[in-house]
This record gives structure tokens, sequence and C-alpha cells, in this order.
């Protein structure tokens, strides 16, 4: 039966819930326990997938093909643990389950109300699964007195209470601002949060109070003496220079040794953390240098293309090199020569998107990477302009688009290489789809397997022939077009198992150009960098050497 952790934000949002739950996971997992983090979102969507990437950032899809909230990516990166859908919901997908149980008349014409029965969904959805792991770390999303959030703040009260006593502690996450001029650390706002959540029946047994500055003892004291918590359960959670030092510098103030004495687990295993030093040695000990420019759509907002940039990081790591990721709006290109922006990097990568503003930017991008032979990832959208600039400028097919945003933006003549795709496999049935279908969750989602060409770059990179990724796209580069890319040199080194879908395009001839139709960056991991992106940084370093 799993202990449950459950974490809660206050005073502000933005603290870092998402990597205090991730990093004390890791915690848990380096003194041999197994662990399961979920995320509990109060918005009414039913999922992020249809929300904008500058309101919310990126969605991360999970293997079972589930759109969930960006620190599902951080619990994966930290504990390697996969994600499933069972580790994220939402308001919108409990009172959804809810009234869709009503209209089957499952309530037997009970009148339904908040309590018990929205949060009694909320608790089958934390029950889910609490026999596989020792630990279950459960985020709830925003901070406590916010209106939506309440539902979940009493399901969690009501759990612990039916649980056996110690089962379930609560870790809360505050914030202690510096004023600068009376050059202090204010601890009225934790205090006041802490009053709030014991408002509503929750006493917090570990505070993680965020703060620039160190807290001196007496803070620390107040703190505890005014918010009923020991004195070594208040952890400080300063400012890091990177998020994956966060392990290391929990551990040494304490919270994993702090969560195990609120379960009384005495005497408590030693951690190993010989995994976490060697990524914070390859981090802070970088050998070199890479500048990679990141073309894209959402570039005001890092968020959007969260895993990308870890990704990169990790490649980073792999190779004992800093990547320095500057970001360019693609929308740029459009308007301006690509090359005083790109000469000076060293690679470029082109990610996802949706929609037609900026996407003939990242064609020119792409363009300008295969003329001037800079290492080029493509990443869904990034592979689909790759592709459709091979069409339009090498094989022959000058009025080459995609119906993405060539149909909806009402052109009566192009040639669609990038399709709508209305029916692909999925395991043993079919999924068919129609362009007036909802929006939400009904993209080709979650993973699939890609059996790739022998001798290509992707099966050298790879090391093998067969691979398994994380798909979330709705339109699809048409295999019909193949012969003629593939004679103008374009490869298509990896194709679904049934050869009717592209997933993988290379120039063989090129020092290093990849496309993907797949998210690679959603599984790659500080101690395990995706194979693509650890060469695309190999690749850059050799470029970085010849500049």
């Amino acid at each position: 039966m799993a202990r449950y952790i459950f974490i809660t934000g206050g005073v502000v949002s933005s603290l870092g819930k998402g990597l205090a739950s991730a990093a004390l996971g890791a915690l848990l997992q380096a003194r041999g326990f197994t662990v399961r983090l979920r995320k509990l979102d109060p918005y009414l969507n039913v999922d992020p997938g249809t929300m904008s990437p500058f309101e919310h950032g990126e969605v991360f899809v999970t293997d079972d093909g589930a759109e969930t909230d960006l620190d599902l990516g951080h619990y994966e990166r930290f504990t390697g643990v996969a994600a499933r859908a069972t580790d994220s919901v939402s308001s919108g997908r409990i009172y959804s389950t809810v009234l869709e149980k009503e209209r089957r008349g499952d309530y037997l014409g009970k009148t339904i109300q908040v309590i018990p029965h929205v949060t009694d969904e909320i608790k089958n959805f934390l029950r889910i699964g609490e026999d596989e792991v020792d630990f279950m770390l459960c985020e709830i999303g925003g901070t406590v007195g916010d209106i939506e959030g309440l539902p979940f703040f009493e399901a969690i009260r009501q759990f612990s209470q039916e649980k056996p006593r110690g089962q379930c502690i609560f870790m809360h996450l505050t914030l202690l601002p510096w004023i600068k001029a009376s050059g202090e650390l204010k601890t009225k706002p934790t205090q006041h949060s802490v009053k709030e959540l014991r408002s509503i029946g929750i006493a917090p047994d570990v505070l993680v109070c965020r703060s620039e500055w160190p807290i001196p003892q007496k803070e620390r004291d107040k703190l505890a003496l005014f918010c009923n918590v020991r004195p070594d359960a208040v952890i400080a959670a300063q400012d890091l220079k990177s998020i994956y030092e966060a392990p290391l510098a929990y551990h040494r103030e304490g919270m994993d040794q702090a969560v195990l004495d609120a379960f009384q687990i005495s005497p408590a295993p030693r951690p190993e953390l010989s995994r976490w030093e060697d990524v914070a040695d390859r981090i802070f000990n970088a050998e070199g240098e890479v500048k990679v420019a990141i073309v894209g759509k959402y570039t005001q907002l890092e968020d959007a293309y969260k895993s990308i940039a870890e990704a990169l990081t990790h490649g980073g790591m792999a190779n004992r090199v800093r990547v320095k990721a500057e970001w360019i709006d693609s929308e740029i290109f459009e308007r301006e020569d690509p090359a005083p922006w790109l000469e000076g990097f060293h690679a470029i990568l082109v990610p996802g998107g949706f929609g037609e503003r900026g996407t003939e930017g990242k064609v020119r991008a792409a363009q300008f990477a295969r003329e001037r032979r800079v290492p080029y990832l493509g990443i869904c959208l990034g592979m689909q302009m790759a592709v459709i600039e091979a069409a339009r400028n090498l094989a022959g097919l000058t009025d080459a688009g995609s119906e993405e945003f060539d149909h909806e933006a009402g052109r009566k003549r192009f040639t669609p290489v990038v399709y709508h795709l209305k029916e692909w496999i999925q395991g043993n049935h079919t999924i068919a789809r129609k362009l007036d279908d909802d929006k939400g969750g009904t993209m080709r989602l979650g993973a699939y397997t890609a059996n790739l060409k022998e001798g290509s770059n992707v099966a050298r990179i790879y090391g093998t022939n067969t691979v398994e990724e994380r798909h979330r796209h709705r339109y699809e580069v048409d295999v019909k077009y193949r012969d003629k890319l593939e004679k103008a040199g374009l490869c298509f080194s990896g194709m679904s198992p049934d050869g009717r879908l592209p997933e993988i395009v290379e120039w063989s001839d090129h020092p290093w150009f990849i496309g993907v139709q797949f998210h690679p960056e959603l599984k790659s991991k500080p101690f395990a960098p995706h194979p693509l992106f650890a060469d695309f940084i190999r690749a850059a370093i050799e470029t970085s050497r010849l500049v």
C-alpha cells in the first residue's frame, strides 16, 4: 500500500512545485523506494491539449496517448518513471466523469453535489495503482485559496482521514520574499498561506520555502513556531543555477529525511546519489560550448518548448559541453534573409507547432541548413517543412504545401505533400478521423513503432532498426511523393510498420540533417539523453571546430 505525499503551493504560482515534487521523487528513489508522481489541475479544460502554448506552455504526451501538464515531463526526467494517462487529471475531466455517470443513472436519482460526488471522483483517481509503489506523490495545481482548487483540497483532506494514520503527509511550498528596503526576508506571507491551508483542515508536515537568499535560523524557528511544523521540516529552497541541482540541494537541506521522519520510517535507508553527482558534474564542468538556434512559433514563452530545451541540455551533458540555445521567431524569416540570423550557430532545430503563421520561415530555415550544411533537427512540423522545402526546390513540386494551412487559407492550387491524416493503425485496430472532428484528443497521440532503414544515419544513431516514439500530430507527409523526393536525394529512413506513414527523413550526404514526425524530446532524461539529441550535439561540436 503506497504512502501518499500531497504537495500544495501558496502565496504565488510558478514557485516550482513540479520541480520540488520531481526532486523529492528522485531522492526517494535514491533511498531504494519506488515512486509514482501525479498532477491534479483545477482548470476546467478536460486536458491541456487544446490550450494555447502561450497560455499553458507545452503539452507533455505519455506513451498511452494522454495530453498532460508539462510538470509530468519534470517527473519523468527526474525519476525515469514513464507517465501514464492516470497520472494527470483536471477539474474538467472530473466533472465530465461525474456528469456522464449522472446521465447514465449511476447515482440512482440523487442530487449531484461537489461533496460527496466530485470529491469521491477525485479520491477514486488517487487510488488508481496505489498497490504498485512505495510512495505516491500528488501535486495539486494552483495555490491554496483558489476557488477552483477547493474540491481538490477537500478531497485530499478526506482521503488522508480515510487512510490509516501515518499513511499521508502534506508538503507545502511557499515564498519568502526579500524586502529590499528593510533588508529582510518576510515570513508573514507563508504564515498566512499556512493559516489558509489549516482553515480547510490540512496541516503541513513539511514546509518548503522558496527564497533568493539563505534563510537565517531565526526565521526558520519563527516559521516552525507559527506554522506548527518541526524546525527540521522547514526546508530552504534557494534559486539554483540549474534545475538538475535540485535533488542534491534538497538533500543537503534535509527534505527527504524530513519526509521519512514524518512517516516515522526509521532507520531510513542511506541514499545513493552518484547518479545526480554525475549529472551535476557534467553540467558545471563542461568542456566547451555550442550554439543552437531554435526557430519556432512560440519563442516568446520558453515553456512552450520546455522538453526541447531540456533535451538539448541532456545532449550537451552526453558530450560534456554546454548548449547555448537561442530562440528565434520563425516569422522573422518570412520578411528577412535568415542568413544573418543563423550564420553564427553550430546547429539549427525547428520544433513543432500548429497553423500557418511562421511556417514559411521554418521552410527557409530548413533550406539554409541544407544548403549551408549546418546540422539540422526538424521535429513534427519541423520535419514537414523540411520535406516541403525539398519538394519545392529539388523535386520539381514548386507549389508543394500542407493541407493544414494551404487548404484553410483557401488556396485552390497547391500540391498537398503534407495532408490531413484520416486513418492509421493503432495496435490491432484502425483509427479514423474527419476534418470536422472535435479538436481535443483526436490527434495521432502516444507511442508508435517505426522501422528504420538499415545503414541509415538514424539506424546508426539508435543502434537498432526498430524504435518506439511518442507522437502528437494530425497531419502527415504523403508517402505517394516518396519516389520523387528520394530521387532528389531525401531518404525516407523511418516508416510505420505498414509502410504508409513516413516517420523519419534525412539527407544522407549532409553532415547531419534529420527530420522526425514524432517528439524525441519527450523521452530524454539527464541521466539517459535521447540518442538523437546526443548525436545532434555531437554534430554541432564538429561544426564548431570547423568554424
